[in-house]
């Protein structure tokens, strides 16, 4: 194994560890509760908000729980400010993952891969495309940053793409009569739309691509 697989793996572990620990050591449910009973008060209430945004990659929650948080307390008003908060909490790992940007190694072959990725697809529409579907916000947010994928077109694309999540998450929280993290994720229809949605971004570069190594004519 090389070395700098070695680093990075050891890297990953204690991160890994860090969530873990975070995890179980903090439920959703509890601190969506009480971020939402400071509503009352509004400039902590975005305050513990932004760190909740802030500190959410530790615990790889979902980006709906706190959409759902933002609902309720706010109403559907909530989702310009929810939507803003999506492309916040998916910073902190973009930005680790751009500093840390590896040659070699683990990390090195996935920036690789992802850097072959977003030149097909192009930047802004890669990373659309790649919140539309329904992936796992960090693992994205790291790929984009190890890929070098600049900043401005990384939080617009994260902005469109997470646009029918998040307002779908804020809608089921302003609609709810008692908080809850449960069921979340968007029904079926959100899911195959969002996905098509992906696909159809996706169609052109990868006809394009398919073209040029003489799949299709």
């Amino acid at each position: 194994m090389q070395r700098a697989t070695a680093r990075q793996l050891v890297g990953l572990a204690l991160l890994g560890t860090l969530a873990l620990v975070a995890a179980l050591t903090l439920s959703p449910e509890t601190v969506a509760r009480r971020v939402t009973a400071l509503a009352a008060d509004p400039w902590t209430f975005a305050a513990v908000l932004t760190l909740a945004y802030l500190c959410r990659p530790l615990v790889a929650w979902p980006i709906s729980v706190l959409s759902v948080v933002v609902g309720f307390a706010l109403g559907p008003a909530g989702v310009p400010l929810a939507l803003g908060g999506a492309v916040l909490t998916c910073l902190p790992p973009y930005l680790l993952a751009r500093r840390l940007g590896h040659e070699a190694g683990l990390l090195g072959t996935l920036g690789e891969h992802g850097r072959h990725y977003f030149t097909t697809a192009g930047d802004l529409r890669g990373v659309a495309a790649a919140r539309l579907a329904p992936f796992p916000a960090d693992p994205v947010s790291y790929t984009a940053g190890l890929a070098g994928v600049p900043l401005g077109r990384y939080a617009l694309g994260t902005a469109l793409g997470e646009l029918p999540w998040v307002t779908a998450a804020v809608l089921v929280g302003a609609s709810a009569e008692t908080l809850t993290t449960e069921g979340i994720h968007g029904g079926p229809a959100l899911v195959v739309g969002a996905t098509g949605l992906a696909v159809l971004l996706l169609s052109g570069p990868a006809y394009q691509l398919l073209r040029k190594r003489g799949v299709v004519r």
